[in-house]
């Protein structure tokens, strides 16, 4: 089973640092907004990754993040003058409610800021402690020149960096690279004594700080945005390794970002899209079959026609599942046993082959098509047992699962009565057409061949009605 490294720019085999458990810590939202398809995108894709790993018989702790202090929300709050607390809260709770209708797993556990205040300046101190930390004024900065490694994850050069920076005449920093561990609080924030100062973390050290008291010393996955590579994964590689003096996680991991035109979808460029509002257009369901049709690593455009393709895409599978189960039951021979068990057998090869390259979600539901495709064939051409029928139906539904989909024959009972209504309003214009054109022998046909069915026609005041007995 292979899995790029960003660390490494490669994919590697993936070995557990203990043998049938994998260990992941996933960077969670800033609460002080409703989530957009961007945080739906990288959940999304963990969570796909999460289930598979435990397909594949990992036993799998994961762990999420909600950084609940930070300038945003403090900035937030002020305007609608609450609580910093109660608007991280607020939004919190719209998260989960997004998640939710995703179908996206909740994490083994959340981790809040506000709750870890204690581990952050116990790490923080352990920096100082070890030669790579300095406190000025009550501020505490991370000495990016005593980390000789720095760069690595995103690939940038200490000194192009350097050259690069700009530097305020007044800075309290010895290099324009170092960045905040600890900051004293302006009158009315949030504050927490310290040995430094009253004041909060900055937002890099709180997930070095929170996951590695989740997971001491090391961890195997450490997965986020594409847009956290730098600065803030490659700061937490300083943190964390400049604490224990060794790699603290094994394999980095990122999801690619959704774009908007090939812009990168972003709050600050007013071009991104609230769950909630893409959600009162399209199902959740087809919002998760969107998520999953790129591979994801790739960048993920965002469009009306992408929705609608995959809401087309994602039909199919839903109509697969009706008409299978609805499917006359035969008795079949040998052969045809035989060439159904090829099928099943070869879209569980082939589905899992995909999966096992990096998470190819991509690949996997055009894996997913091409099986419903050749199941229908042979049901055409073969007819279909019930024991064969039983088989597919859990080979589909466990397969579909790993994506996050409940695709089931119930659900679609629905989508076909919505079809029904269409189907009896076009065979009504076609029995009006006939009345109006004296055409009595075919309308009365169409009525009296309804009626076999327990449908009922009725021509009232209001039109052309028909009820099912």
């Amino acid at each position: 089973m292979l899995v790029y490294n960003t660390l490494t720019k490669k994919k590697e085999e993936l070995i557990p640092l203990e043998p049938g458990k994998i260990k992941m810590y996933v960077c969670g939202i800033t609460p002080y907004f409703h989530s957009h398809i961007g945080h739906s995108r990288c959940y999304a894709a963990f969570d796909i990754i999460r289930r598979y790993l435990i397909f594949k018989g990992y036993k799998v702790e994961y762990i999420q993040n909600f950084t609940d202090i930070d300038d945003k929300i403090i900035a937030s709050a002020n305007s609608e003058k609450i609580e910093p607390k109660e608007l991280a809260e607020r939004y919190i709770k719209s998260y989960f409610e997004d998640m939710k209708l995703l179908n996206i797993v909740p994490a083994d556990n959340y981790p809040r800021v506000s709750e870890n205040i204690r581990v952050i300046i116990d790490f923080i101190q352990k920096i100082i402690d070890n030669g790579y930390g300095y406190a000025i004024d009550g501020e505490v900065f991370f000495d990016v020149q005593r980390f000789k490694n720095y760069g690595r994850l995103s690939n940038r050069i200490l000194e192009e960096q350097k050259a690069g920076a700009r530097v305020k005449t007044d800075d309290k920093k010895r290099n324009p690279l170092d960045f905040t561990l600890w900051k004293p609080s302006k009158s009315g924030e949030p504050e927490w004594d310290s040995p430094w100062s009253k004041g909060r973390p900055g937002w890099h050290i709180e997930c070095s700080a929170m996951s590695l008291n989740h997971f001491p010393e090391t961890f195997d996955i450490h997965g986020g945005g594409q847009d956290l590579t730098f600065p803030h994964h490659e700061n937490e590689i300083a943190q964390s390794e400049s604490v224990y003096g060794k790699p603290t996680v094994k394999y980095w991991m990122h999801n690619g970002f959704v774009t908007v035109n090939k812009e990168k979808m972003s709050k600050s460029l007013n071009n991104f899209f609230l769950i909630k509002d893409v959600l009162k257009k399209y199902k959740p369901e087809i919002l998760r079959y969107f998520l999953a049709s790129a591979h994801y690593r790739s960048p993920l455009d965002f469009s009306e026609e992408q929705l609608e393709s995959s809401k087309a895409a994602y039909l199919k599978l839903k109509n697969f599942a009706f008409e299978l189960n609805r499917g006359e039951n035969r008795k079949l021979d040998e052969s045809a046993e035989k060439e159904y068990t090829v099928v099943i057998e070869k879209f569980s090869e082939d589905f899992t082959a995909a999966m096992d390259d990096d998470f190819n979600s991509c690949e996997a539901l055009g894996i997913i098509h091409t099986f419903t495709r050749s199941i229908m064939k042979l049901i055409t051409d073969k007819g279909i047992s019930s024991a064969i029928k039983s088989r597919i139906s859990l080979e589909f539904k466990e397969i579909t699962g790993l994506l996050g989909f409940e695709i089931n024959s119930e659900k679609q009972e629905q989508n076909a009565s919505e079809n029904m209504e269409g189907l009896m309003n076009i065979i009504l214009k076609i029995r009006s057409m006939a009345r109006s054109e004296k055409n009595f022998k075919l309308s009365d046909f169409i009525r009296d061949e309804l009626g076999k069915l327990n449908i009922e026609i009725r021509d009232t005041k209001d039109g052309v009605k028909y009820i099912i007995k």
